[in-house]
């Protein structure tokens, strides 16, 4: 009885392990890159960053609850000619808005201001966006963390591409955007969009 019993748990063990699929191995030089991503800092951390080797800043200030802040992380900030062009040119920075925590910047400290029905914002966040709170908004300050410009709402990767390579490479010092899309970044730039997908 026992030896009958061991022979149908062995004929049951070789028939499973006859059906297994063999384990995937992964291999060191796997053919398939991983996605290029924007190298996302803290406010403190691109603001010292900026002291030693000067930048350009691109802030997204997005709150937690925001459906298009999600939007614009899945459809916009994935764009491998936007990623490689904010890495390139700017230190980027994701701030919620309504973090608690204090941030000092240089000799100056911003802190969290709560409301009454519960929800308040950064004072950063607010003087980032001369008190307009909208989220997203895309904030752009030169490399002295000066502001050259808050954008309200969501982009697009086309427009948010239009719009990085304007300030990164100081077209708005020379040219009105409208002028800007139409002539030197469909001349220069458009093609990169396309071309990354």
């Amino acid at each position: 009885m026992n030896r009958l019993l061991l022979t149908a748990f062995v004929l049951i063990g070789l028939t499973i392990s006859a059906f297994r699929l063999p384990t995937p191995v992964l291999s060191a030089t796997d053919p398939t890159p991983a996605p290029k991503r924007i190298k996302w800092l803290t406010v403190e951390e691109a603001y010292l960053a900026t002291q030693k080797k000067p930048k350009k800043f691109v802030i997204d200030v997005y709150t937690d609850w925001c459906g298009w802040c999600k939007v614009m992380d899945r459809e916009t900030f994935t764009k491998p000619a936007i990623v490689d062009y904010v890495n390139e040119n700017f230190y980027a920075v994701k701030f919620n808005a309504e973090q608690t925590a204090d941030i000092t910047l240089g000799k100056q400290t911003f802190k969290y201001v709560g409301t009454a029905s519960g929800r308040g914002a950064h004072e950063l966040a607010a003087a980032l966006m001369r008190n307009q709170m909208s989220y997203p908004t895309t904030v752009f300050l030169d490399e002295k963390f000066n502001l050259i410009q808050p954008i309200a709402g969501y982009l697009e990767p086309r427009t948010f591409h239009q719009i990085i390579t304007y300030f990164g490479r100081d077209y708005h010092q020379k040219e009105p955007f409208d002028q800007y899309k139409a002539g030197t970044y469909a001349k220069t730039f458009q093609g990169s969009l396309t071309a990354g997908k």
